[in-house]
C-alpha cells in the first residue's frame, strides 16, 4: 500500500495537503487546499500504478489514466463533483476534484440503525431521483459512462440537500459492441456488484450493471442490512430476503422496484435508468403481485398484460354465464 504523504506538502506547487480522507489498495484520497484559488478545498485521488508491471504495460497505464481523466474532466453535472484538474508526480498519478463536504448516506443510515429506526423512505426517494439524474447524465454520454461502484458511501449529501456520487475511482467508458474500457480500474464493491462485474476488465458490463448497483445500494439504505450478494445470491436463490420483511414501512412500489433492478441476470433488470426511475418514483405502475423468496419476477411490461387482462375477462364472464343458468332453471 502506498505511503501517504505528510500534511502540509504542496503538490504541484499548488495543492497543499491537510489530510488523508480515503485509502484503498491503488493510494490515498486527500482533503488539500488550492493555493492558487483562495479559500477553495479539493479533494485529490492518488493512483499508484503496480510497480512489478514491465515497463512497456507501465507506461501503457499511464497513458491510459492521462486519456481517462481528460474524460472526466469533460463532465459538468450538479450531482457530480467537478475534476478540475490532472497531473503525475515520479510513480503516482492524481485526479483533482470538487470536495464534497457533509455526511454520506452510509453514515446517515448508521445513526438511523443506532436510533432503532429507519431513514424515511420520502427522503430516500428525494435522493433517488438526484441520483438518477447523475447517472443518466453519465449514461447519456458517447460512448457511456459506467460508475461501477454506487453504494451508499459514494453518496454525500451536501448541507443544502444536495446528493453528490462521488468516487470516481471504478468508472468506465463503455465502447460500442465490446466489453467496457476501464477508467482507474477497479472490481467494485461485492455488496453492491453484479455478476457480471466479477470478471475484471473482461466481464461485460452496461448501464444495467450500474442499475443492479444503485437498487443494491437503496436496499441496503431503507432497510439498515446489507443485502446478499450476487455470488451467494447464484448458489442460493433464496438468500435475497424482500425488502419489506425487514422494513414493513417500505412501499410495495419500492419493493418491486429494488427486487427488479437486483435481478442476477442482466436481461431481467430494467434497460436503463430512464426505466428504473419511473419504476421506482410511479410514473411506471407495474401489476402488483406477491413477492416470495424463491422467485422474484421483473413486473410486467406495458405490452405484457393484455394477455392476462383477457383471462380476468373470461373468467368473469364464465362466472356471470354460470349465475344466469342457475337462475333459469
Amino acid at each position: 500500500m502506498p505511503v501517504p504523504i505528510k500534511t502540509g506538502e504542496v503538490l504541484r506547487g499548488r495543492y497543499r495537503i491537510r489530510r488523508v480522507i480515503g485509502q484503498g489498495g491503488m493510494g490515498c484520497i486527500y482533503l488539500a487546499d488550492d493555493q492558487r484559488l483562495e479559500g477553495r478545498t479539493c479533494a485529490l485521488k492518488e493512483v499508484e500504478h503496480d510497480r512489478t508491471l514491465p515497463a512497456d504495460l507501465l507506461r501503457e497505464a499511464r497513458e491510459q489514466f492521462l486519456r481517462e481523466a481528460t474524460v472526466l474532466a469533460r463532465l459538468d453535472h450538479p450531482n457530480l463533483p467537478k475534476v478540475s484538474d490532472f497531473f503525475s508526480i515520479a510513480s503516482r498519478d492524481y485526479l483533482v476534484m470538487d470536495y464534497v463536504p457533509g455526511k454520506d448516506l452510509r453514515a446517515l443510515m448508521m445513526d438511523a440503525r443506532q436510533a432503532n429506526s429507519f431513514l424515511p423512505e420520502e427522503d430516500m426517494l428525494a435522493w433517488t431521483n438526484q441520483l438518477c439524474d447523475a447517472l443518466a447524465y453519465l449514461h447519456d454520454q458517447s460512448p457511456p459512462i459506467l460508475h461501477r461502484d454506487i453504494k451508499p458511501s459514494n453518496l454525500k449529501l451536501t448541507p443544502s440537500g444536495l446528493l453528490k456520487l462521488v468516487d470516481f475511482g471504478l468508472v468506465k467508458q463503455a465502447a460500442p459492441g465490446e466489453v467496457t474500457i476501464t477508467i482507474l480500474q477497479g472490481q467494485g464493491t461485492a455488496l453492491y456488484t453484479p455478476l457480471e462485474q466479477y470478471g475484471g476488465d473482461s466481464g461485460h458490463t452496461d448501464v444495467r450493471s450500474d442499475v443492479y448497483a444503485f437498487g443494491a445500494t437503496l436496499y441496503h439504505l431503507l432497510t439498515n442490512q446489507a443485502p446478499a450478494d450476487a455470488r451467494e445470491r447464484f448458489l442460493n436463490p433464496d438468500a435475497l430476503i424482500p425488502p419489506r420483511q425487514l422494513n414493513p414501512a417500505v412501499s410495495s412500489r419500492t419493493e418491486r422496484a429494488l427486487m427488479w433492478a437486483m435481478e442476477l441476470h442482466p436481461d431481467q433488470r430494467p434497460a436503463s435508468i430512464a426505466q428504473f426511475r419511473s419504476s421506482i418514483l410511479g410514473d411506471y405502475n407495474p401489476v402488483a403481485r406477491p413477492l416470495s423468496r424463491s422467485t422474484i419476477r421483473s413486473p410486467l411490461k406495458p405490452w405484457q398484460r393484455q394477455p392476462e387482462r383477457s383471462l380476468m375477462i373470461a373468467g368473469i364472464s364464465l362466472i356471470v354465464i354460470s349465475f344466469l343458468a342457475t337462475l333459469a332453471r
